[in-house]
């Protein structure tokens, strides 16, 4: 387990919003990625009748629509013990299988740090 405050700047930095986010919505996940050039995009679960998506897929779907080319660095704020294969796959579609994904827990400590790959 890695402590937040181990953690580069702006790693943190996209925790926080992924973790603001969660907290805001009240929505079981928050994430946050940050793209090529910097930005960040933020999102919660989305929990439609017709539309279920994880926050970390809405987010990368945000950066998608923004016009991102690719991403740096991703993070997800949740309860949950590990990522789901369907996050980490969106992430690799937009950065490659070598952009890092933090997962993170409500407390913001870093649970597990692992590759899009």
């Amino acid at each position: 387990m890695t402590q937040s405050t181990e953690l580069d700047p702006e790693d943190r930095k996209i925790i926080t919003l992924a973790r603001s986010a969660r907290a805001r919505n009240g929505v079981p996940e928050g994430a946050a990625v940050r793209d090529e050039t910097g930005r960040t995009y933020v999102a919660g679960t989305v929990a439609l009748e017709s539309l279920r998506l994880s926050a970390l897929q809405t987010a990368v779907a945000m950066a998608v629509a923004s016009g991102a080319k690719s991403l740096e660095a991703a993070a997800v704020v949740s309860e949950a013990g590990a990522l789901a294969d369907a996050d980490r796959a969106a992430v690799r579609d937009l950065g490659g299988p070598a952009v890092p994904v933090l997962l993170a827990g409500p407390d913001a400590q870093v649970r597990a740090r692992v590759t899009a790959g």
